[in-house]
């Protein structure tokens, strides 16, 4: 079972496919004119605006929500993964995918907000939606939520609960099945309450744990100042082969860095435009710019946190590719811990050499709600495709099915070995991020449009309002609902 997994993990994720989401992210950066860099500003003065609605959440609420989906194990556990199989260079390559990523992430959440629509009285959209209205494919559309499906539903969860299982007995010694079945008991009393009850949740938890995440970081970083150059020299030059001793992974550096950059940020992936269409905006690009500083947040912040903490305190290894197959090849070509196997163990460990007996709790807690808080964007994510799929039928118990399987996925995975739990969710992620960077490279015009809109009102001195007319758009009812209701308030 593991060799047929990892032969489909290295099939999907060829070189086509980083290939594909480092050269999508260059071109789309290059179409908006860098607004990654242009509009940061513009970025960090969206993050409060808009309201709640009894249709929609406010872009703060879904701010939080996207976050929660990339804030996960991927930011401690998935780096330490990257490190162990690509380097240090890996976080370098890491940082570029957030980089170009966050052009790819400000497309794709602008087109679900265009094309999103009102279901059973909540705004829900994402690529299946875009696909169908602005490509007019609904073979696509359909092929993509039955993807999102399976991998939200059923690939990507065990990842989160085995992290966090591992991580909670790597601290205080407790059976990952017990975790798993914990896990799963808050987790339901979470979805059954839907949409709103995840958003207030995470709009609590995510912002705080991350803020507490990176202090933490920033104190091991702060007492080891003086090696930070050292640190930093030394992940540019193994990201270019340029480091001795890591010749052997520069290959890999670039592709573990990719594959987690996405993992971790999921720009391109099309998981987070799902949560960007349930946002209440007047205008699709304020949700696109928001999302596109997330990616930031989640990257540049969380993420180079968790790579600084362990390269600066040497608590890692480096897995030699060449072990068992070159004669006289050593196991690692780093070796700085002993008989710790890649993931959160490398963080615990980092954090305990500051904070001896108590770092290891913190990045337990840490995990567990990173993780919780992704297991419940993956619901609502998977919760949206099943609702696309079953729309016609108007049936609650698809629903009902979804979280019992996610249930036992969790409980599944908190006892699986970490290799196998971190391959399938690999899968899950490649097989979503085929599907929408193609998708997005062909309706990639009326995102352009709307940005250009935006900017035009913006200088106008106005608050921009969208009206899909303006630039070329149809198929998009809901905006004209939100235009009359808007009207009727004034």
């Amino acid at each position: 079972m593991e060799e047929i997994i990892g032969m489909l993990n290295d099939l999907v994720w060829s070189n086509a496919l980083i290939i594909l989401c480092l050269g999508s992210g260059l071109y789309f950066s290059i179409r908006t004119r860098f607004l990654q860099v242009r509009h940061i500003k513009e970025m960090i003065r969206l993050l409060f605006d808009g309201e709640s609605s009894d249709s929609g959440v406010s872009s703060f609420q879904a701010l939080s929500m996207s976050l929660a989906g990339r804030v996960g194990t991927g930011n401690i556990a998935g780096v330490a993964t990257a490190i162990a199989f690509g380097g240090p260079g890996a976080l370098f390559w890491m940082w570029i995918v957030a980089f170009f990523g966050a052009s790819t992430a400000f497309i794709e959440a602008t087109l679900a907000q265009i094309y999103k629509e009102k279901d059973k009285g909540s705004l829900r959209g994402g690529p299946s939606f875009y696909i169908e209205k602005g490509l007019n494919i609904k073979w696509f559309a359909t092929a993509f939520a039955i993807v999102a499906v399976i991998a939200m539903g059923v690939l990507l969860p065990g990842v989160q609960a085995n992290s966090v299982a591992e991580g909670i007995d790597n601290a205080f010694q407790i059976d990952p099945l017990i975790t798993g079945v914990a896990l799963s008991a808050v987790f339901a009393a979470i979805v059954f309450g839907g949409v709103k009850r995840i958003a207030k949740f995470t709009e609590l938890i995510v912002p705080f744990m991350a803020i507490a995440y990176i202090i933490a970081a920033i104190v091991i970083v702060v007492i080891d100042f003086d090696r930070l150059p050292n640190i930093i020299a030394l992940i540019f030059k193994s990201a270019f082969n340029q480091e001795a001793g890591f010749g052997a992974v520069f290959g890999l550096a670039v592709q573990w860095g990719v594959k987690r950059g996405i993992y971790s940020n999921e720009a391109g992936q099309g998981s987070a435009p799902h949560i960007a269409a349930a946002a209440n905006v007047s205008h699709p690009t304020k949700q696109g710019l928001v999302q596109a500083f997330s990616v930031y947040i989640d990257t540049i912040l969380v993420c180079s946190a968790t790579g600084f903490m362990i390269l600066i305190t040497g608590t890692y290894n480096v897995q030699n590719p060449n072990f068992g197959n070159k004669q006289g090849a050593s196991e690692f070509l780093y070796s700085g811990l002993a008989s710790v196997t890649p993931g959160a163990g490398y963080t615990q460990s980092a954090m305990d050499t500051v904070f001896p007996g108590v770092g290891s709790y913190f990045v337990a807690v840490a995990l567990f709600f990173f993780a919780f808080t992704t297991i419940l964007a993956y619901y609502y994510i998977a919760e949206t495709n099943v609702s696309y799929l079953t729309r016609k039928l108007k049936s609650p118990v698809y629903n009902y099915i979804l979280r019992g399987v996610m249930i036992a996925v969790m409980v599944y995975g908190s006892i699986n070995t970490a290799k196998l739990a971190w391959t399938i969710g690999d899968i899950g992620v490649g097989l979503m991020a085929w599907f929408n960077i193609i998708a997005i490279l062909l309706l990639q015009k009326p995102a352009l449009a709307a940005l250009k809109d935006y900017e035009r009102q913006r200088k106008e001195g106005k608050d921009p309002t969208f009206d899909p007319k303006d630039i070329g758009v149809t198929n998009t009812p809901i905006w004209d609902e939100i235009r009359e209701e808007n009207l009727r308030k004034k």
